[in-house]
């Protein structure tokens, strides 16, 4: 039986009054709250019990919700997620389990590629419905094609928490329609997961207070979300382009690793933060020349060369290399003979693009629908 918790604790923080209301009632999540939804749902897991939290906002007097069902009961819950419409929201359903990504998806023809939201809920949520990648309602409406994410989806922006349900919720329902969700952690992911939080929203460290929960523990282990990402792969290769979040560096090449080599080593570290990598392959990978933070594609002392991206796609079995982490130009751009494409665009002064591929041909894609080929 569901339990809500409305704590009644009035405090004074970063400049408002905050309120937490207590009292119980078994259809919480239909019940009216007073303001709207400001963040959240958070899911977090004690013993056999999963606590759901939300954060209310009205007119700057927060308020803190919190739903606590028995696990047994978690297939049955739908979550109600904001968006950056006023009073729009969409549902999530928690999944039945999860398990650690594959690395290689073959044969797939179609698929649509974004980087570096940040937490931009409103720049992502518009490019996908204007190339309908997802419909008006939220729902997946790219029939038996891929959704590629490269990484820094987190950090900086407002609406961090609603983009990582979207991306969560739209997974299963791509699978049911033959297509696929793939989200590749970048910088930014591994940095909220092992403690690094300095480009965290102030938003996010205010409200974690609020909830009386460390931030860390919103993504920890213990946590639907934190557990999730821990799932999730740090390079793939997906049809015939290598997907990696900040490159693939010289040293890496010679590191005999292959791509999914590189996910098994860098999976248990994920929340690591004391640094101390005894393999020096692990190391390798949580370096500056690591996959997730590698720039020498684009600036730096020592920059990579057109046989060190014909030496990785000859490693890989691959065509092309896609990245995030820099950005290079307000646009989709494309360096070393059309063979490494950057999607890493400044979203957040309205210059958002996607790469979309079919049948062997790539796009510029806008917000506005818009498709502009990249030719040969």
């Amino acid at each position: 039986m569901k339990q809500s918790l409305y704590l009644l604790l009035p405090l004074f923080f970063a400049g408002f009054v905050v309120q937490e209301d207590n009292c119980s009632n078994t259809n919480a999540h239909q019940q009216p709250v007073q303001g709207s939804q400001f963040d959240g749902p958070y899911v977090l897991y004690l013993d056999k019990q999963l606590f759901v939290k939300y954060v209310y906002d009205d007119s700057g007097t927060r308020s803190i919700r919190v739903d606590s069902f028995p696990l047994a009961q978690k297939e049955t819950l739908q979550l109600t997620v904001a968006t950056d419409i006023p009073g729009k929201t969409f549902p999530v359903t928690l999944k039945k389990g999860l398990e650690n990504e594959k690395t290689d998806f073959p044969d797939v023809k179609k698929m649509f590629v974004v980087s570096d939201i940040e937490g931009n809920f409103a720049a992502f949520r518009k490019l996908l419905q204007a190339q309908q990648i997802i419909d008006s309602s939220f729902n997946w409406a790219f029939g038996n094609g891929h959704l590629v994410l490269t990484g820094d989806f987190f950090d900086r922006g407002a609406q961090v928490t609603e983009v990582l349900w979207l991306i969560y919720s739209l997974e299963e329902k791509a699978k049911a329609a033959g297509g696929y969700v793939h989200f590749i952690l970048g910088n930014h992911e591994i940095m909220n997961m092992s403690g690094d939080i300095r480009y965290v929203h102030p938003k996010y460290t205010d409200n974690a207070l609020l909830m009386n929960e460390g931030y860390m523990n919103l993504f920890s282990e213990h946590s639907e979300l934190g557990a999730w990402l821990r799932t999730k792969n740090i390079v793939e290769k997906v049809g015939p382009v290598l997907f990696v979040h900040g490159g693939i560096s010289a040293e890496v090449n010679n590191s005999s690793l292959s791509a999914a080599k590189m996910n098994k080593l860098a999976r248990p570290f994920y929340p690591d933060s004391s640094y101390n990598y005894k393999d020096n392959k692990v190391a390798l990978l949580y370096s500056d020349l690591g996959p997730f933070w590698y720039r020498g594609y684009y600036t730096g002392k020592t920059l990579a060369s057109q046989a060190q991206v014909d030496s990785t796609l000859d490693i890989y079995g691959v065509k092309y290399i896609a990245t995030g982490h820099t950005v290079v130009a307000d646009t989709i751009s494309v360096r070393f003979n059309k063979k490494l494409f950057n999607t890493d665009v400044h979203h957040a002064k309205g210059h958002t693009e996607g790469l979309y591929y079919e049948e062997g041909r790539f796009y510029r894609a806008t917000p506005f629908g818009e498709k502009f080929e990249i030719a040969d």
